[in-house]
């Protein structure tokens, strides 16, 4: 017991109360991540929607969030974390309802367009609460990787009973996002405070987390060449990674497996993450961050491209085992890693810039997904993943040098 303590107080130790509080809505929202995972067979199911029309239709769920995390980003230096946050959840959860209750095309177009703005608004806020929350850079990946965990445990929860849930209503599924989302609003307002340096706040060093060149504070995060570069590779991560919402789902119902396949195979992303993330946290933290986005690069390109020469359901579970491993050498680092690069009065653009690759990536791969597999065929999809993957890495290990040098390490 005593080894067990010491090992909860070295793995979950040191972090404030707020942070715990935005760990704890992370994981309620998560646990209702009914929508965006459902939502091409919901429209090709339900809608009756040609598998084209319903993957350009999930794209504008990724336009929305586009737009949605520059703004959030923009509101979160300008506005506040806390107000920023809440309101985007409230307003998040209201949209992901009204698209429950859409009906036609146009109606169903508009409302995915307006849930994708909405739902998105929180992030780059919440992201750039946890950095101003945590400061130490040991602690801080350790906070990023904790939320993704959390998210995780949440979400291969949900897509387990969603799978379930969707043979009998899939409006069901809609208005239980809506409702883990509005929770997630009431847990920022009761127990979060504002978090934002105070104007005029003296920089903090850079290893406190402000890695700007000096100079930078009259500049964006778009005029930051070292952070564009990043953005550009991070899109090409998230561009294979996304194809697991349309291009995967479609390619398993081509092959004869259920709503309810295709939850259980894609829980075990989640399920992988709640059992393998605390055990690679040491591995993943002594790796260069450069080296440990090449090693995700790798794997989740490998995980997608097997995808070119299996169609069974254990050929999918080996293959979400693969870019689940992917995910854990990759998404927590490159958020630590962006908070790193931002200066303090600047996280939340450079947030919002990071997870407005996430949003372009999300409006382009299920349209470029489901187009691919029309005509040119899964495997060409696949094996483009597998490429796409290979030179992800390459560019990371190249961006290595000019990184380190930014951040004073050798």
């Amino acid at each position: 017991m005593t080894h067990l303590r010491d090992l909860l107080r070295q793995r979950l130790g040191g972090l404030p109360r707020a942070y715990w509080a935005l760990w704890a809505g992370a994981l309620v929202n998560r646990l209702g991540t009914f929508v965006v995972p459902f939502l091409a067979l919901y429209l090709t199911g339900q809608r009756g929607l040609p598998v084209s029309t319903a993957g350009a239709v999930v794209s504008l769920w990724g336009l929305g969030a586009i737009f949605s995390s520059a703004l959030g980003g923009w509101l979160a230096d300008r506005v506040g974390r806390r107000a920023t946050a809440m309101t985007g959840l409230a307003l998040g959860g209201a949209a992901v309802l009204a698209l429950g209750f859409a009906r036609g095309v146009p109606a169903i177009a508009a409302a995915t367009l307006a849930a994708g703005f909405l739902s998105e608004l929180y992030r780059p806020a919440m992201q750039a609460a946890v950095a101003d929350l945590v400061t130490d850079p040991v602690k801080r990946l350790r906070a990023f990787a904790l939320m993704y965990w959390a998210a995780n445990l949440g979400v291969s929860f949900a897509l387990v009973v969603a799978g379930y849930v969707a043979k009998r209503s899939y409006l069901a599924l809609f208005a239980a996002d809506a409702a883990t989302t509005l929770a997630f609003a009431a847990i920022v307002w009761r127990f979060v405070p504002e978090t934002r340096p105070q104007a005029g706040a003296p920089a903090a060093h850079a290893a406190d987390g402000d890695g700007a060149r000096p100079g930078a504070r009259e500049r964006g995060p778009l005029a930051d060449r070292v952070f564009v570069a990043f953005l550009v590779q991070n899109f090409l991560f998230a561009f294979v990674f996304f194809q697991h919402q349309v291009a995967m789902p479609i390619d398993m119902a081509a092959h004869g497996h259920s709503p309810a396949t295709f939850g259980l195979v894609t829980a075990l992303n989640g399920a992988l993450v709640v059992l393998l993330q605390p055990l690679a946290g040491r591995a993943v933290a002594r790796l260069d961050p450069s080296r440990a986005l090449a090693v995700a690069g790798v794997l989740t390109g490998a995980g997608f491209g097997l995808y070119a020469v299996t169609t069974s359901a254990a050929g999918y579970a080996a293959g979400v085992v693969l870019w689940t491993v992917g995910e854990i050498f990759g998404l927590p680092v490159a958020a630590a890693l962006v908070a790193s690069l931002a200066p303090a009065h600047a996280r939340g653009r450079y947030q919002g810039a990071y997870t407005s690759t996430f949003g372009l990536a999300a409006f382009a791969a299920p349209g470029a997904g489901a187009w691919a597999l029309r005509h040119l065929g899964a495997p060409a999809v696949w094996l483009g993943c597998l490429g796409i993957g290979l030179v992800f890495a390459a560019a990371q290990l190249a961006s290595g040098p000019a990184r380190r040098e930014r951040l004073g390490s050798r």
